[in-house]
């Protein structure tokens, strides 16, 4: 018997254990049965759950659980990130704490520290999966860094270098002063600042003219090599080719000619520092024959260095922009500085601005490597749910740039690259092979890693044993679908089809699913500055991981973002109630699971109309699982649960139930516990821990059974049942009418009223007499009569051909009825007339967010609609 309450802290633990200890979670590469591989895109080993985490490992795991249930040898498989820069920042962090640093330390003593701290502190994040329900096969858990992986990544490195795909080249990197590395986009955060505007003048070489320029960081005038003027501006097409001083420097620098520039933006000219600006270098790149010079300006952390005038040299960059202010105005070049509202990037980890800054890298040559990725998805070999998302992958790698792959770190994967004294470089997986390239000479190891997206982009192979032709390898790749948010679609979605066609000649997963972002309540990404950060962990202890879970799912629609509310969460907990509720309410009449049960038996009309929506509701599921529509795969078990099941089913049955015919009364408790059954099953995937706790508890099965191990059910055998689904949906119409107008003329809920029928078909007729007893106690009737004459002041109804009667005039004041009901339409008209002057207002309308906007139009909507019933059941009262 289950407890009184849900609880489910009391339930959680305690079946993940036995799941895990079962071994369910194991795939079988030596099994017959058809694979299905999804790739958990690995957390960052530093990580904590997130609500991004949580929604994008419950989609998977609902995936892998069903298709587990349908006999598919599934393979989720595990693992976590090595996190390069994240992870190098906590043990510095710690070792700071200490007064250690690591290059006091050295390279080999600060890895072990770092492995020592990955050993006690980085499963935590695959830990807190376990509380979300979360079942991949765990002993096949990878790490980017163990061995395999790590052999993987050599031998691809070296395979591109050989081939040419990889090189080294001095170019404009995203650089971190205080990290000291190179950074991806994807690890800077571009924050809006309120700073200056700075304009200055540059007077022509022989003094004929002078020419304005306007800049955010006058730091960078040290190093300028050019002015840029846009070839059709007729206010500087006579300048081009001549040249003008850089002040401060003295430095000659030519005007150029280029469509970068926008001639309606400042003054229209526009200073060139190629070794300090992207757009600045690509302007180099096309005028290398004027001679404008690369010249960096910064040491890596961020100070002036030696190719700055003397007095500058040692000053930290922010406080060269103040001197290069003070010395253009006091030789009399700077015109003045205007508040300015722009975009500064910062780095996400560091928290310093980051600088364009001129090194050598390795790099990927990125643009060959992604036409066989782009042909993959253009030909359907990989389709992206939504489809949408496809356009985004092309515009990306169709102006791809080259891969910067190198890092400024110790912890990750040390290219495997050497050099001798010349400088001469030998790339090769191990230092011996790299010694035999190099004969006597000596050699030394380039010190930087590569990239973690590097490694990351190998995850669909590399992770099943390549590159070795393991069982695994030949099973599970191609993976079936990937799912994962569209801010990695370039970062690792395209760098995986660019790894995995280019290595294993095949696409690495058939599917990309890319989810939502999960936003708060009011549509605002959540973040620590806002202080709307909602912890999943705290929602799983306040509500149960079903909840959370049922959540994210029921509100995954494609292309939609998730307003994701407590409300929501403790909405869905409720719903595990009812469920729970539900089966006490089974287990004390007896309605529990039947040994055998033959659904071709069943004969009375209400228990087909069950046996039939459970059918079609896990058709309904399949299909929305199948398609990747998550929410609509959980708005039909839940409609079918909470509604089909819960409101209607044991309603309609109660009656039946304190009957006398003790066949029918049967034949219900053994489909009612069948169906219980089969809810259990097909809720499962999305809700597993309170699915797996009733199941285990509502009747006695053999030893070892688990719900998690069910089968998929087969519901072919079951007929379509036409004439019971009329008759229940025409049941269902009838008391859902009778209710509605109960309530809008404010009859007393316990008040039960006479029902008269006029113009009854013989169908109908049959009907009435047929679900009389279903009728008279779900819609609180006390008789159920035909006529001819309907009576006065009585409230009609038409039901297909016949019209219904409710005499109600003897339970209802009509007088005070009327006006309450003119009343409420008024008050709703009145909102309606405040709504619109807000949506009238333009200010409003351009000021207001847009989620405010869409409220008040849904708003507007609810009123429309609410004005609509009630003035149909005024109409009914006048009349």
């Amino acid at each position: 018997m289950l407890d009184k309450t849900f609880n489910p802290a009391d339930i959680e633990s305690r079946h993940y254990q036995a799941w895990e200890k079962s071994g369910i979670f194991a795939a079988d590469p030596a099994s017959s049965n058809t694979p299905f591989c999804v790739m958990m895109p690995p957390p960052n080993v530093t990580g904590s759950l997130h609500m991004g985490h949580a929604l994008n490992m419950t989609l998977q795991d609902i995936l892998t659980r069903y298709y587990r249930m349908k006999g598919r040898d599934a393979l989720w498989m595990p693992g976590t990130d090595h996190a390069g820069i994240a992870t190098q920042m906590v043990v510095e962090r710690q070792l700071a704490e200490k007064q250690q640093n690591r290059r006091d330390m050295g390279r080999e003593k600060f890895l072990e520290k770092v492995w020592e701290w990955k050993d006690i502190s980085g499963g935590t994040i695959t830990s807190q999966l376990r509380r979300l329900g979360a079942t991949p096969d765990w002993p096949r858990e990878r790490f980017t860094m163990d061995e395999g992986l790590s052999r993987a990544v050599r031998r691809v490195f070296v395979q591109l270098y050989r081939e040419g795909l990889i090189y080294r080249d001095k170019r404009l990197v995203n650089w971190d002063p205080k990290m000291l590395t190179a950074v991806s986009d994807l690890e800077v955060e571009h924050r809006e600042i309120k700073g200056k505007f700075y304009h200055f003048i540059y007077p022509a070489e022989d003094g004929s003219f002078e020419i304005h320029i306007a800049t955010t960081r006058p730091e960078t005038i040290l190093a300028d090599g050019a002015v840029a003027v846009h070839p059709d501006d007729d206010r500087y097409r006579h300048l081009v080719g001549k040249f003008v001083v850089v002040p401060v420097v003295n430095r000659i620098i030519p005007i150029v000619a280029d469509e970068h520039v926008k001639m309606d933006f400042g003054s229209g000219a526009v200073k060139i520092t190629a070794a300090h600006d992207f757009n600045d270098f690509e302007v180099y790149k096309r005028h290398k024959d004027k001679g404008i010079p690369l010249i960096n300006l910064f040491t890596p952390d961020g100070k002036m260095n030696e190719n700055c005038p003397e007095e500058y040299q040692g000053l930290d960059r922010f406080k060269a922009r103040e001197k290069v202010v003070a010395d253009f105005e006091e030789l009399g070049y700077f015109v003045k500085a205007v508040d300015h509202v722009y975009q500064v990037p910062y780095g996400d980890r560091s928290g310093v601005v980051i600088e364009p800054y001129l090194t050598d890298q390795w790099y990927v040559d990125a643009k060959t490597m992604a036409g066989p990725a782009l042909e993959a998805v253009r030909s359907g070999k990989t389709e992206f749910f939504p489809k949408t998302w496809e356009n985004t992958y092309f515009e990306w790698l169709e102006n791809i740039q080259p891969w910067c792959i190198s890092r400024q770190l110790w912890w990750g994967h040390q290219i495997p690259a050497w050099y001798d004294d010349d400088g001469k470089i030998y790339v090769a997986e191990t230092e011996e092979e790299a010694q035999k390239l190099a004969g006597a000479k000596t050699i030394t190891r380039d010190e930087d890693v590569l990239d973690t997206w590097f490694s990351s982009a190998l995850w669909p192979f590399s992770t099943l044993g390549w590159p070795d032709n393991t069982p695994e390898l030949k099973k599970y790749y191609p993976g079936d679908v990937l799912v994962t948010g569209f801010d990695i679609i370039f970062f690792w979605v395209a760098r995986m089809m660019m790894m995995g066609v280019h290595f294993m000649k095949e696409v690495p997963f058939r599917k990309v699913y890319i989810h939502a972002l999960v936003r708060d309540s009011k549509g605002q990404k959540m973040s620590k500055s806002k202080g709307n950060v909602i912890d999943p962990l705290d929602l799983i202890e306040k509500y149960g991981a079903d909840a959370l879970r049922f959540t994210m799912t029921a509100m995954a629609a494609q292309g939609r973002d998730i307003r994701l509310s407590e409300d929501r969460v403790e909405g869905y907990r409720n719903f595990a109630t009812k469920l729970w509720n539900a089966t006490r309410y089974c287990e004390m009449n007896g309605c529990l699971p039947p040994a055998t049960f033959d659904p071709k038996a069943i004969q009375h009309p209400v228990n087909q109309w069950i046996l039939r929506t459970v059918a079609q509701c896990s058709a309904d599921i399949e299909r929305g699982l199948t398609e990747y529509k998550f929410n609509e795969a959980a708005g039909a078990i839940y409609q079918f649960v909470w509604g089909g099941f819960c409101d209607w089913y044991l309603e309609f049955t109660k009656p039946l139930l304190n009957g006398d015919d003790e066949a029918l009364k049967a034949e219900i408790r053994a489909t009612t516990g069948w169906v219980l059954d089969q809810i259990l099953i097909l809720l499962n995937p999305f809700m597993p821990f309170v699915t797996e706790e009733i199941y285990a508890t509502i009747t006695t099965r053999a030893s070892g059974t688990r719900l998690i191990s069910s089968n998929w059910p087969d519901y072919s055998s079951i007929s379509e049942a036409m004439p019971a689904m009329r008759d229940i949906a025409w049941v269902q119409g009838v008391i859902s009418d009778i209710r509605s107008v109960r309530a809008d003329m404010n009859v007393p809920a316990g008040a039960k009223i006479d029902l008269l029928v006029k113009d009854a078909s013989p169908e109908t007729a049959d009907r009435l007499k047929r679900y009389e007893v279903i009728l008279k106690q779900m819609a609180r009737l006390s008789s159920i009569g035909q006529t001819d004459i309907p009576p006065k002041q009585a409230i009609k109804s038409v039901i297909h051909e016949a019209t219904f009667i409710l005499p109600i005039a003897e339970l209802i004041d009509l007088d005070k009825e009327r006006a309450r009901l003119t009343k409420q339409i008024d008050k709703l008209k009145q909102d309606i007339g405040k709504i619109d002057q807000k949506l009238q207002n333009q200010e409003f309308v351009a000021n207001a967010p847009e989620d405010i906007i869409a409220e008040q139009k849904s708003r507007r909507a609810e009123a429309q609609g609410l004005i609509a019933k009630l003035s149909a059941a005024l109409d009914q009262l006048a009349a």
